[in-house]
């Protein structure tokens, strides 16, 4: 999903938005050739999740798309399954198809959002929740979403798990490229988390 360019946003939401969608992209499929050459040329401030897009772009300049793909098979797929398994259903309840994915299909409809046919996976995936939030912030499909919607929506579907998750990635045993993919969303989620909660009490 990208950013609908002819909508007015506040630089900073223009930002939230297109690093929701970077690792949207980034957590759906294996990064190809082009993918890779635009992390590549990415870089970021003194702050920790700057320092964490530096260390990416380092990455992506030592990494090969062969490379990639075995990376995230190992860590998504596997042969039975992956190393991790990237859904809030599993996260929040332990197992897949729960409550949390029912809940997020209603929310779904709520805000004019569906599941593109090309897509197979259960909508409360990681890669389709970075994707719903930049889609929503950047009003993709209409106008963007107001930031109490936006708040209620991080609140019950992304922020009670991401946060872990991307802990996970992280320290997972076959993240390498894919290591500072989940600095960046763990530091970003607390980053986001932090700006809602303050929204909230203003």
């Amino acid at each position: 999903m990208t950013v609908t360019a002819d909508i007015a946003l506040a630089p900073e939401d223009r930002q939230r938005a297109d690093l929701y969608n970077f690792l949207g992209v980034l957590l759906a499929s294996p990064p190809d050739e082009l993918l890779l050459e635009q992390v590549k040329g990415l870089s970021g401030d003194q702050t920790p999740l700057g320092e964490a897009i530096t260390t990416l772009a380092k990455l992506a300049r030592v990494t090969k798309p062969k490379m990639a793909a075995r990376e995230f098979n190992a860590l998504f797929i596997g042969m039975s399954r992956g190393e991790l398994l990237p859904y809030a259903s599993y996260y929040m309840t332990g197992f897949l198809n729960e409550k949390p994915l029912a809940l997020l299909r209603q929310d779904m409809a709520k805000h004019g959002l569906a599941r593109s046919e090309k897509v197979f996976e259960p909508e409360d995936n990681i890669a389709s929740l970075m994707e719903m939030m930049g889609a929503m912030i950047a009003g993709r499909f209409d106008q963007p979403i107001p930031l109490d919607a936006q708040r209620a929506f991080f609140n019950r579907h992304i922020a009670p798990w991401a946060r872990l998750f991307f802990s996970d990635l992280e320290a997972a045993k076959a993240s390498v490229f894919y290591a500072p993919v989940g600095t960046v969303g763990r530091i970003f989620i607390e980053i986001e988390a932090e700006a809602f909660r303050l929204a909230g009490e203003a």
